[in-house]
Formats: structure tokens, C-alpha cells, sequence
């Protein structure tokens, strides 16, 4: 069980990382973002897959 945080909203996971919304929006559209949501509305972001894009894609 991890006891960090790893599920964020779209807002907070701009902050944390220093990524603009579009760019996080782009990696959900393109399925490299797990999603957590209700009504087809995305509401939390998948912390760990974001960590990830950023260690793959040297510069966004």
C-alpha cells in the first residue's frame, strides 16, 4: 500500500509537476494516463503514469 498520494485532479497534477492542463489533457486522450471519473467526466489522474511520461519525454 503506498502512502503517498498518486491520484490528483487535473489542477493539482499541473501544479505538482509543472505541466500545463493541455499537455496532461493530450496524455489522457492518448491513453498514457489512467482516469478516474464519473458521467464520461475526468476528475483524478493517475500520478504514477504521469511520472512516467515525464521520465520518457525528456522535454514537454
Amino acid at each position: 500500500m503506498s502512502l503517498t498520494k498518486s491520484w490528483y485532479t487535473i489542477d493539482e497534477a499541473a501544479s505538482k509537476y509543472g505541466l500545463s492542463t493541455r499537455q496532461l489533457q493530450k496524455w489522457v486522450e492518448d491513453g498514457l494516463v489512467r482516469t478516474e471519473g464519473e458521467k464520461g467526466k475526468v476528475t483524478m489522474l493517475n500520478g504514477d503514469d504521469i511520472e512516467l511520461e515525464l521520465r520518457l519525454v525528456p522535454s514537454v
